[in-house]
């Protein structure tokens, strides 16, 4: 329990340190610097969705899972790791006035900064709430479709996070999340630093893994709806990698890092073999 909560107080530096930020593409000096390079090499382009604003963007995700979520107008949409908004500015679009989103985050200052870009838009049904995503501040059988874009890798306790992902979806509810996953093993030098677990790289698991604690806390329908390979210029690998494992890594490493968009669906009737009870 302590090396989570050591964990977890990272990722909160991390992410507080970019959210004081005026725009996550400039230019730093503190430490959050490689963090916000790795993000940028995963981040998919929001501009043409509906409901984008830009100053909600911080560049921070790696997918697009509101594109893949299937939401409707009236929707009830639960964003965890909501950071300054976006997704859930998006997710606003799609449900309509009918709707309701709430945004969740573990970041004093990333709460503090959607809400304001919330305010300011006179957004009066979406909202955020600070709290753990593996202990979230709502009930359960609220949402219809829960969204995450590149945040559960950076959480210790994945398994927890996705029974607690079950218990808040309606019955007949679905998730779409975006994620960093693994398909092989990181050499220690990247394991072992902190801006690659901030940067959601060293927090991945792997991919099979992933997905079997999906259907482990009972959902069904599992689909992966879009995969792409993440590739680390060497100029941020050298930073933790020597020459010869550099060279190892590229060599043999090509692939190992993906981001996935999956998707899965909590049964109509609860069944307490999987898990949910």
């Amino acid at each position: 329990m302590g090396e989570n909560n050591k964990i977890k107080d990272l990722v909160k530096q991390k992410y507080s340190e970019i959210a004081l930020q005026t725009n996550a593409g400039e230019s730093c000096c503190g430490s959050s610097c490689c963090t916000v390079e790795v993000y940028n090499i995963m981040n998919d382009d929001y501009s043409k969705l509906n409901g984008y604003e830009a100053d909600a963007d911080l560049g921070l995700g790696c997918g697009l899972p509101t594109r893949y979520a299937g939401i409707k107008q009236g929707n009830t949409v639960i964003d965890l790791g909501s950071g300054a908004g976006n997704d859930c500015f998006i997710a606003r679009a799609e449900v309509g006035e009918s709707g309701k989103v709430i945004g969740i985050d573990f970041t004093e200052a990333m709460i503090e900064k959607a809400q304001k870009n919330a305010q300011k838009r006179g957004y009066n049904n979406v909202s955020f709430r600070k709290g753990d995503i593996e202990n979230m501040p709502v009930g359960g059988n609220l949402a219809d479709v829960i969204i995450s874009n590149c945040v559960l890798n950076l959480l210790p306790a994945k398994d927890k996070i996705f029974h607690e992902i079950f218990r808040v979806l309606k019955p007949e509810g679905h998730f779409c999340i975006s994620d960093i996953v693994l398909n092989g093993e990181l050499p220690e030098g990247l394991l072992q630093a902190a801006e690659m677990y901030a940067g959601c790289v060293a927090g991945a698991i792997q991919k099979n893994e992933y997905l079997v604690q999906i259907y482990s806390a009972g959902f069904e329908n599992v689909k992966i709806k879009k995969e792409k390979d993440i590739i680390i210029p060497d100029e941020i690998l050298e930073k933790y990698l020597d020459t010869e494992n550099l060279a190892l890594f590229k060599k043999n490493n090509s692939n190992i890092i993906s981001s996935i968009t999956v998707t899965g669906t909590k049964p109509a009737a609860c069944n307490c073999g999987s898990g949910c009870c």
